[in-house]
Protein backbone atom coordinates (compact mmCIF):
# COMPACT_ATOMS: atom_id res chain seq x y z
CA UNK A 1 0.00 0.00 0.00
CA UNK A 2 1.38 3.39 -0.95
CA UNK A 3 2.23 5.85 1.79
CA UNK A 4 0.82 9.34 1.81
CA UNK A 5 4.00 10.55 3.47
CA UNK A 6 7.26 8.74 2.91
CA UNK A 7 10.72 9.04 4.39
CA UNK A 8 13.60 7.01 2.97
CA UNK A 9 16.70 6.31 4.98
CA UNK A 10 19.24 5.47 2.31
CA UNK A 11 22.37 3.34 2.69
CA UNK A 12 25.60 5.26 2.92
CA UNK A 13 26.39 7.87 0.33
CA UNK A 14 24.10 8.68 -2.44
CA UNK A 15 26.59 7.43 -5.04
CA UNK A 16 28.86 4.48 -5.29
CA UNK A 17 31.78 6.93 -5.71
CA UNK A 18 33.48 8.86 -2.94
CA UNK A 19 32.23 12.47 -2.66
CA UNK A 20 35.37 14.06 -4.15
CA UNK A 21 35.45 11.62 -7.06
CA UNK A 22 31.73 12.08 -7.73
CA UNK A 23 32.18 15.87 -7.74
CA UNK A 24 35.11 15.64 -10.19
CA UNK A 25 32.99 13.48 -12.50
CA UNK A 26 30.15 16.00 -12.35
CA UNK A 27 32.59 18.82 -13.12
CA UNK A 28 33.84 16.99 -16.22
CA UNK A 29 30.21 16.51 -17.26
CA UNK A 30 29.67 20.26 -16.96
CA UNK A 31 32.76 20.86 -19.12
CA UNK A 32 31.33 18.55 -21.77
CA UNK A 33 28.05 20.49 -21.78
CA UNK A 34 29.92 23.79 -21.89
CA UNK A 35 31.87 22.60 -24.94
CA UNK A 36 28.69 21.80 -26.83
CA UNK A 37 27.52 25.37 -26.13
CA UNK A 38 30.91 26.63 -27.34
CA UNK A 39 30.67 24.55 -30.55
CA UNK A 40 27.23 25.98 -31.30
CA UNK A 41 28.39 29.53 -30.54
CA UNK A 42 31.51 29.24 -32.67
CA UNK A 43 29.57 27.90 -35.65
CA UNK A 44 27.04 30.74 -35.37
CA UNK A 45 29.84 33.33 -35.08
CA UNK A 46 31.73 31.98 -38.11
CA UNK A 47 28.53 31.83 -40.16
CA UNK A 48 27.62 35.41 -39.19
CA UNK A 49 31.12 36.71 -40.04
CA UNK A 50 31.11 35.06 -43.47
CA UNK A 51 27.48 35.60 -44.50
CA UNK A 52 26.52 38.88 -42.84
CA UNK A 53 29.87 40.70 -42.62
CA UNK A 54 31.42 39.16 -45.78
CA UNK A 55 34.70 38.46 -44.01
CA UNK A 56 36.92 35.95 -45.80
CA UNK A 57 37.94 33.12 -43.48
CA UNK A 58 39.83 29.84 -44.16
CA UNK A 59 36.72 27.74 -43.62
CA UNK A 60 38.37 24.44 -44.52
CA UNK A 61 41.12 24.83 -41.93
CA UNK A 62 38.71 26.12 -39.29
CA UNK A 63 36.42 23.18 -40.09
CA UNK A 64 39.27 20.78 -39.31
CA UNK A 65 39.77 22.48 -35.93
CA UNK A 66 36.04 22.33 -35.17
CA UNK A 67 35.93 18.65 -36.13
CA UNK A 68 38.81 17.93 -33.77
CA UNK A 69 36.99 19.88 -31.04
CA UNK A 70 33.81 17.84 -31.53
CA UNK A 71 35.83 14.59 -31.51
CA UNK A 72 37.52 15.67 -28.27
CA UNK A 73 34.17 16.30 -26.64
CA UNK A 74 32.77 12.96 -27.82
CA UNK A 75 35.79 11.23 -26.25
CA UNK A 76 35.22 13.13 -22.99
CA UNK A 77 31.56 12.14 -23.07
CA UNK A 78 32.54 8.49 -23.52
CA UNK A 79 35.09 8.86 -20.71
CA UNK A 80 32.26 9.60 -18.30
CA UNK A 81 31.05 6.01 -18.71
CA UNK A 82 34.26 4.60 -17.25
CA UNK A 83 34.32 3.56 -13.61
CA UNK A 84 37.78 5.05 -12.95
CA UNK A 85 37.63 8.37 -11.07
CA UNK A 86 38.29 11.67 -12.83
CA UNK A 87 41.56 13.18 -11.60
CA UNK A 88 42.66 16.80 -11.24
CA UNK A 89 45.30 16.19 -13.94
CA UNK A 90 42.61 14.99 -16.34
CA UNK A 91 40.56 18.15 -15.81
CA UNK A 92 43.72 20.21 -16.40
CA UNK A 93 44.40 18.40 -19.69
CA UNK A 94 40.80 18.97 -20.77
CA UNK A 95 40.99 22.71 -20.15
CA UNK A 96 44.41 22.88 -21.84
CA UNK A 97 43.07 21.22 -24.98
CA UNK A 98 40.13 23.65 -24.94
CA UNK A 99 42.59 26.56 -24.80
CA UNK A 100 44.60 25.09 -27.69
CA UNK A 101 41.42 24.76 -29.80
CA UNK A 102 40.51 28.38 -29.01
CA UNK A 103 44.05 29.49 -29.98
CA UNK A 104 43.79 27.66 -33.30
CA UNK A 105 40.44 29.27 -34.13
CA UNK A 106 41.77 32.72 -33.19
CA UNK A 107 44.89 32.09 -35.30
CA UNK A 108 42.71 31.67 -38.40
CA UNK A 109 40.52 34.69 -37.57
CA UNK A 110 42.79 37.64 -36.89
CA UNK A 111 44.92 36.45 -33.98
CA UNK A 112 45.31 38.96 -31.12
CA UNK A 113 43.15 41.49 -32.97
CA UNK A 114 40.15 39.17 -32.60
CA UNK A 115 38.01 40.45 -29.71
CA UNK A 116 37.14 36.89 -28.72
CA UNK A 117 40.56 36.59 -27.08
CA UNK A 118 38.61 37.53 -23.93
CA UNK A 119 37.46 33.88 -23.86
CA UNK A 120 40.94 33.01 -22.55
CA UNK A 121 39.81 34.56 -19.28
CA UNK A 122 36.97 32.03 -19.11
CA UNK A 123 39.49 29.17 -19.15
CA UNK A 124 41.48 30.78 -16.34
CA UNK A 125 38.37 31.27 -14.18
CA UNK A 126 37.22 27.69 -14.78
CA UNK A 127 40.69 26.49 -13.82
CA UNK A 128 40.61 28.54 -10.63
CA UNK A 129 37.33 26.85 -9.66
CA UNK A 130 38.09 23.28 -10.73
CA UNK A 131 41.85 22.75 -10.40
CA UNK A 132 44.47 22.59 -7.69
CA UNK A 133 46.73 25.59 -7.19
CA UNK A 134 49.64 24.36 -9.32
CA UNK A 135 47.28 23.47 -12.16
CA UNK A 136 45.64 26.90 -12.00
CA UNK A 137 48.99 28.64 -12.49
CA UNK A 138 49.82 26.19 -15.26
CA UNK A 139 46.52 27.13 -16.90
CA UNK A 140 47.51 30.80 -16.65
CA UNK A 141 50.77 29.92 -18.40
CA UNK A 142 48.93 28.06 -21.17
CA UNK A 143 46.57 30.96 -21.92
CA UNK A 144 49.30 33.62 -21.73
CA UNK A 145 51.48 31.55 -24.08
CA UNK A 146 48.57 31.24 -26.50
CA UNK A 147 47.97 35.00 -26.47
CA UNK A 148 51.68 35.78 -26.98
CA UNK A 149 51.77 33.29 -29.84
CA UNK A 150 48.86 35.09 -31.51
CA UNK A 151 50.73 38.40 -31.16
CA UNK A 152 53.72 36.90 -32.94
CA UNK A 153 51.85 35.18 -35.78
CA UNK A 154 48.36 34.64 -37.11
CA UNK A 155 46.51 34.04 -40.35
CA UNK A 156 45.88 37.37 -42.08
CA UNK A 157 42.27 38.53 -41.78
CA UNK A 158 40.76 39.73 -45.07
CA UNK A 159 38.05 42.36 -44.53
CA UNK A 160 35.60 43.48 -47.23
CA UNK A 161 36.44 46.75 -48.99
CA UNK A 162 33.04 48.12 -48.17
CA UNK A 163 31.71 47.63 -44.66
CA UNK A 164 32.54 48.37 -41.03
CA UNK A 165 36.16 49.13 -40.20
CA UNK A 166 38.35 47.03 -37.93
CA UNK A 167 37.68 49.16 -34.84
CA UNK A 168 33.91 48.90 -35.24
CA UNK A 169 34.20 45.14 -35.69
CA UNK A 170 36.46 44.92 -32.66
CA UNK A 171 34.07 46.86 -30.42
CA UNK A 172 31.08 44.83 -31.57
CA UNK A 173 32.99 41.58 -31.14
CA UNK A 174 34.19 42.64 -27.68
CA UNK A 175 30.59 43.29 -26.67
CA UNK A 176 29.48 39.85 -27.89
CA UNK A 177 32.49 38.26 -26.20
CA UNK A 178 31.62 39.97 -22.92
CA UNK A 179 28.05 38.65 -23.11
CA UNK A 180 29.32 35.15 -23.86
CA UNK A 181 31.78 35.24 -20.95
CA UNK A 182 29.11 36.50 -18.54
CA UNK A 183 26.43 34.00 -19.60
CA UNK A 184 28.76 30.99 -19.67
CA UNK A 185 30.26 31.90 -16.30
CA UNK A 186 26.85 32.26 -14.66
CA UNK A 187 25.61 28.96 -16.13
CA UNK A 188 28.77 27.05 -15.33
CA UNK A 189 29.38 28.53 -11.87
CA UNK A 190 25.78 27.83 -10.86
CA UNK A 191 26.16 24.19 -11.81
CA UNK A 192 29.55 23.90 -10.13
CA UNK A 193 28.07 25.39 -6.96
CA UNK A 194 25.31 22.77 -7.10
CA UNK A 195 27.97 20.06 -7.43
CA UNK A 196 29.82 21.41 -4.41
CA UNK A 197 26.62 21.54 -2.36
CA UNK A 198 25.87 17.93 -3.31
CA UNK A 199 29.40 16.95 -2.31
CA UNK A 200 28.99 18.66 1.05
CA UNK A 201 25.68 16.84 1.55
CA UNK A 202 27.34 13.51 0.79
CA UNK A 203 30.19 14.29 3.19
CA UNK A 204 27.69 15.22 5.89
CA UNK A 205 25.82 11.95 5.28
CA UNK A 206 29.08 9.99 5.56
CA UNK A 207 29.97 11.74 8.81
CA UNK A 208 26.50 11.02 10.18
CA UNK A 209 26.80 7.37 9.15
CA UNK A 210 30.21 7.10 10.80
CA UNK A 211 28.83 8.59 14.03
CA UNK A 212 25.87 6.20 14.00
CA UNK A 213 28.10 3.19 13.34
CA UNK A 214 30.37 4.27 16.20
CA UNK A 215 27.28 4.48 18.40
CA UNK A 216 26.27 0.95 17.37
CA UNK A 217 29.78 -0.35 18.13
CA UNK A 218 29.57 1.12 21.63
CA UNK A 219 26.14 -0.42 22.12
CA UNK A 220 27.47 -3.76 20.89
CA UNK A 221 30.37 -3.64 23.35
CA UNK A 222 27.99 -2.83 26.20
CA UNK A 223 25.61 -5.61 25.15
CA UNK A 224 28.47 -8.10 24.88
CA UNK A 225 29.77 -7.15 28.33
CA UNK A 226 26.28 -7.38 29.82
CA UNK A 227 25.81 -10.81 28.22
CA UNK A 228 29.01 -12.03 29.86
CA UNK A 229 27.90 -10.69 33.23
CA UNK A 230 24.38 -12.13 32.94
CA UNK A 231 25.56 -15.61 32.01
CA UNK A 232 26.57 -16.61 35.54
CA UNK A 233 23.44 -15.44 37.44
CA UNK A 234 21.18 -16.99 34.78
CA UNK A 235 22.98 -20.30 35.11
CA UNK A 236 22.63 -20.07 38.91
CA UNK A 237 18.89 -19.37 38.60
CA UNK A 238 18.52 -22.33 36.24
CA UNK A 239 20.21 -24.65 38.76
CA UNK A 240 18.10 -23.34 41.67
CA UNK A 241 14.85 -23.72 39.72
CA UNK A 242 15.90 -27.23 38.73
CA UNK A 243 16.41 -28.07 42.41
CA UNK A 244 13.02 -26.57 43.32
CA UNK A 245 11.40 -28.63 40.60
CA UNK A 246 12.65 -31.83 42.24
CA UNK A 247 11.57 -30.87 45.77
CA UNK A 248 8.55 -32.96 46.76
CA UNK A 249 6.80 -30.22 48.73
CA UNK A 250 6.92 -27.84 45.78
CA UNK A 251 6.12 -30.52 43.22
CA UNK A 252 2.96 -31.45 45.11
CA UNK A 253 1.59 -27.92 44.75
CA UNK A 254 0.39 -27.72 41.12
CA UNK A 255 0.30 -23.91 41.10
CA UNK A 256 3.87 -23.61 42.37
CA UNK A 257 5.05 -26.35 40.03
CA UNK A 258 3.47 -24.56 37.07
CA UNK A 259 5.04 -21.25 38.10
CA UNK A 260 8.43 -22.91 38.46
CA UNK A 261 8.14 -24.28 34.90
CA UNK A 262 7.17 -20.81 33.67
CA UNK A 263 10.20 -19.32 35.39
CA UNK A 264 12.48 -21.99 33.92
CA UNK A 265 11.10 -21.20 30.46
CA UNK A 266 11.76 -17.48 30.94
CA UNK A 267 15.29 -18.17 32.20
CA UNK A 268 15.89 -20.40 29.17
CA UNK A 269 14.68 -17.59 26.93
CA UNK A 270 17.01 -15.11 28.64
CA UNK A 271 19.92 -17.54 28.18
CA UNK A 272 19.04 -17.88 24.50
CA UNK A 273 19.05 -14.07 24.12
CA UNK A 274 22.42 -13.85 25.88
CA UNK A 275 23.80 -16.60 23.65
CA UNK A 276 22.50 -14.77 20.59
CA UNK A 277 24.28 -11.59 21.70
CA UNK A 278 27.54 -13.47 22.13
CA UNK A 279 27.15 -15.18 18.77
CA UNK A 280 26.55 -11.82 17.09
CA UNK A 281 29.67 -10.48 18.79
CA UNK A 282 31.66 -13.47 17.51
CA UNK A 283 32.38 -14.70 21.03
CA UNK A 284 30.43 -17.94 21.03
CA UNK A 285 32.21 -21.04 19.75
CA UNK A 286 30.90 -23.97 17.75
CA UNK A 287 27.89 -22.11 16.27
CA UNK A 288 27.27 -21.48 12.59
CA UNK A 289 24.80 -19.53 10.52
CA UNK A 290 21.49 -21.28 9.98
CA UNK A 291 20.49 -22.08 6.41
CA UNK A 292 16.81 -21.78 5.57
CA UNK A 293 14.48 -20.72 2.77
CA UNK A 294 13.08 -17.23 2.53
CA UNK A 295 9.45 -18.16 3.17
CA UNK A 296 10.30 -20.49 6.07
CA UNK A 297 12.57 -17.89 7.63
CA UNK A 298 10.05 -15.03 7.48
CA UNK A 299 7.22 -17.21 8.72
CA UNK A 300 9.31 -18.42 11.66
CA UNK A 301 10.29 -14.84 12.53
CA UNK A 302 6.63 -13.84 12.61
CA UNK A 303 5.55 -16.93 14.58
CA UNK A 304 8.31 -16.39 17.15
CA UNK A 305 7.10 -12.83 17.63
CA UNK A 306 3.48 -14.02 17.97
CA UNK A 307 4.51 -16.42 20.72
CA UNK A 308 6.16 -13.53 22.53
CA UNK A 309 3.14 -11.24 22.06
CA UNK A 310 0.12 -13.58 22.19
CA UNK A 311 -2.29 -10.70 22.70
CA UNK A 312 -1.46 -9.00 19.41
CA UNK A 313 -3.97 -9.03 16.56
CA UNK A 314 -1.41 -9.60 13.81
CA UNK A 315 -1.33 -11.41 10.50
CA UNK A 316 1.35 -12.34 7.97
CA UNK A 317 0.79 -11.88 4.24
CA UNK A 318 3.18 -13.78 1.98
CA UNK A 319 3.32 -12.22 -1.50
CA UNK A 320 6.55 -14.02 -2.41
CA UNK A 321 6.59 -15.98 -5.66
CA UNK A 322 9.99 -17.67 -5.30
CA UNK A 323 11.46 -19.31 -2.22
CA UNK A 324 15.27 -19.12 -2.51
CA UNK A 325 17.70 -20.62 -0.03
CA UNK A 326 19.08 -17.98 2.33
CA UNK A 327 21.22 -17.57 5.40
CA UNK A 328 18.91 -16.75 8.33
CA UNK A 329 20.23 -13.38 9.45
CA UNK A 330 19.72 -12.85 13.20
CA UNK A 331 20.10 -9.08 12.89
CA UNK A 332 17.31 -8.92 10.31
CA UNK A 333 15.12 -11.04 12.59
CA UNK A 334 15.67 -8.56 15.39
CA UNK A 335 14.90 -5.64 13.07
CA UNK A 336 11.59 -7.21 11.98
CA UNK A 337 10.71 -7.91 15.62
CA UNK A 338 11.43 -4.27 16.46
CA UNK A 339 9.02 -3.11 13.75
CA UNK A 340 6.31 -5.45 15.01
CA UNK A 341 6.92 -4.33 18.60
CA UNK A 342 6.58 -0.68 17.60
CA UNK A 343 3.37 -1.37 15.69
CA UNK A 344 1.92 -3.29 18.65
CA UNK A 345 2.81 -0.48 21.07
CA UNK A 346 1.26 2.10 18.73
CA UNK A 347 -2.02 0.22 18.30
CA UNK A 348 -2.30 -2.68 20.77
CA UNK A 349 -5.99 -3.25 20.04
CA UNK A 350 -5.85 -2.80 16.26
CA UNK A 351 -4.83 -5.24 13.52
CA UNK A 352 -1.18 -5.37 12.45
CA UNK A 353 -0.12 -6.62 9.03
CA UNK A 354 3.34 -7.99 8.24
CA UNK A 355 3.74 -8.26 4.47
CA UNK A 356 6.62 -9.73 2.45
CA UNK A 357 7.01 -9.10 -1.28
CA UNK A 358 9.67 -8.74 -3.97
CA UNK A 359 9.90 -5.91 -6.52
CA UNK A 360 12.82 -5.25 -8.87
CA UNK A 361 15.04 -7.83 -7.13
CA UNK A 362 14.44 -6.12 -3.76
CA UNK A 363 12.85 -7.81 -0.77
CA UNK A 364 10.23 -5.56 0.86
CA UNK A 365 9.30 -6.37 4.46
CA UNK A 366 6.53 -3.99 5.49
CA UNK A 367 4.71 -3.65 8.81
CA UNK A 368 1.43 -1.70 8.77
CA UNK A 369 -0.71 -0.68 11.72
CA UNK A 370 -3.86 1.33 12.30
CA UNK A 371 -2.48 3.54 15.05
CA UNK A 372 -2.12 7.34 15.12
CA UNK A 373 0.73 7.32 12.59
CA UNK A 374 3.86 9.46 12.63
CA UNK A 375 3.91 13.15 13.45
CA UNK A 376 5.81 15.30 10.92
CA UNK A 377 8.59 16.06 13.39
CA UNK A 378 8.92 12.35 14.16
CA UNK A 379 9.26 11.51 10.47
CA UNK A 380 11.89 14.21 10.05
CA UNK A 381 14.08 12.64 12.76
CA UNK A 382 13.23 9.00 11.99
CA UNK A 383 16.10 6.57 12.37
CA UNK A 384 18.09 8.85 14.69
CA UNK A 385 19.04 7.44 18.10
CA UNK A 386 16.95 8.47 21.09
CA UNK A 387 14.38 10.29 18.93
CA UNK A 388 11.15 8.82 20.25
CA UNK A 389 7.72 9.81 21.53
CA UNK A 390 7.98 7.10 24.18
CA UNK A 391 8.76 8.58 27.58
CA UNK A 392 11.25 5.97 28.71
CA UNK A 393 15.01 5.61 28.97
CA UNK A 394 16.54 4.17 25.80
CA UNK A 395 13.50 4.96 23.68
CA UNK A 396 14.10 5.61 19.99
CA UNK A 397 16.74 2.93 19.49
CA UNK A 398 14.41 0.47 17.73
CA UNK A 399 14.06 2.26 14.39
CA UNK A 400 17.67 3.46 14.65
CA UNK A 401 18.83 -0.17 14.74
CA UNK A 402 16.36 -1.15 11.99
CA UNK A 403 17.73 1.57 9.70
CA UNK A 404 21.31 0.46 10.32
CA UNK A 405 20.53 -3.23 9.79
CA UNK A 406 18.92 -2.34 6.45
CA UNK A 407 21.92 -0.21 5.50
CA UNK A 408 24.40 -2.96 6.40
CA UNK A 409 22.51 -5.30 4.07
CA UNK A 410 22.75 -2.75 1.27
CA UNK A 411 19.17 -1.54 1.56
CA UNK A 412 17.14 1.14 3.26
CA UNK A 413 14.27 1.76 5.64
CA UNK A 414 11.10 3.48 4.42
CA UNK A 415 8.52 4.97 6.74
CA UNK A 416 5.36 6.97 6.29
CA UNK A 417 1.70 7.37 7.09
CA UNK A 418 -0.98 5.39 5.27
CA UNK A 419 -3.72 7.38 3.48
CA UNK A 420 -6.42 5.48 5.39
CA UNK A 421 -4.67 6.04 8.74
CA UNK A 422 -1.91 4.36 10.64
CA UNK A 423 1.77 3.94 9.88
CA UNK A 424 3.78 1.84 7.45
CA UNK A 425 7.45 1.01 7.99
CA UNK A 426 9.35 -1.18 5.55
CA UNK A 427 12.79 -2.73 5.27
CA UNK A 428 13.86 -2.78 1.61
CA UNK A 429 16.99 -4.82 0.87
CA UNK A 430 18.49 -6.49 -2.22
CA UNK A 431 17.34 -10.10 -2.32
CA UNK A 432 20.89 -11.21 -3.14
CA UNK A 433 22.07 -9.88 0.24
CA UNK A 434 20.33 -12.84 1.92
CA UNK A 435 20.69 -15.51 -0.75
CA UNK A 436 22.97 -18.40 0.15
CA UNK A 437 25.25 -17.89 -2.83
CA UNK A 438 26.03 -14.31 -1.81
CA UNK A 439 26.58 -14.78 1.92
CA UNK A 440 28.10 -18.23 2.17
Amino acid sequence: MESATLVRLLPGPADSLEPEAATARQNLLQLVKLRWIAVAGQLVTIAFAVIALHITLPLMKMGVVMTAFVALNLLSQRRLRWSTPVSNLELFYSLTLDAIVLTALLYYSGGATNPFTSLYLLHVILGAVLLKRWAVWAMVGVTVSGFLGLLAMHYPLVLPSEGPNLMALYVGGAFVGFILDAVLLVVFMSRISDNLRQRDDRLAALRQQAAEEDHIVRMGLLASGAAHELGTPLATLDVILGDWRRMEKLAEDETLAREIEDMRAEVARCKAIVTGVLISAGEARGDHAEVSTLKTYLKSVFEDWRLRCPGASASYQDDLIEDPAIVADSALKQAISNLLDNAFEASPASPILFRASVAKAELILAVEDEGPGFAPETLAALGKPYRSTKARIGGGLGLFLVANVARKLGGRMEAGNRPEGGARVAIVIPLKALELGETA
